[in-house]
């Protein structure tokens, strides 16, 4: 009986092992990528373009936490697809990610994420004209900058 109740509770550790490896979506944290350095990453309330912006990211930013992602290509439309079908589904169905940078919870373009990470400090830019401007309000800072690299 014991060794039955012991088979048991590793075969459930086992299950519930593999329940959680398959509910993860992406990394922890994300960086800012393919954003000029004259650009800011939007924030939108919505998983769209044209949805109301709640804030910016700077084109070097990191420590971006990914709270889900929604669109983009599936794994077997990733490794099976020509490149040519593979860039018609991104266009049909963007990825789109929820995430938090500096307390604002929003969505932003999947295309501008790859992994990153999350030391003490690496949320701030390192872009130094970046802070140097929002620090002195020339209006390059957060507020002063272009619309931003979402659609």
């Amino acid at each position: 009986m014991k060794n039955h109740l012991r088979g048991l509770f590793f075969l459930l550790l086992l299950l519930m092992s593999h329940n959680a490896y398959a509910e993860a979506d992406g990394p922890d944290y994300w960086r800012v990528h393919g954003v000029d350095g004259g650009d800011v990453l939007n924030i939108r309330r919505e998983a769209n373009g044209t949805s109301e912006k709640i804030g910016e990211i700077p084109p070097d930013a990191q420590c971006i936490k990914n709270l889900n992602c929604t669109g983009g290509l599936t794994l077997n439309e990733f490794t099976t697809l020509s490149e040519a079908q593979k860039e018609k589904i991104k266009k049909e169905r963007p990825r789109w990610c929820y995430i938090e940078y500096k307390g604002i919870k929003g969505w932003v373009a999947g295309r501008h994420l790859r992994e990153g990470s999350c030391m003490k400090g690496t949320h701030l830019s390192n872009d130094k004209n970046y802070l140097k401007n929002k620090d002195q309000g020339s209006g390059q800072g957060i507020q002063g900058r272009k619309s931003g690299a979402t659609m």
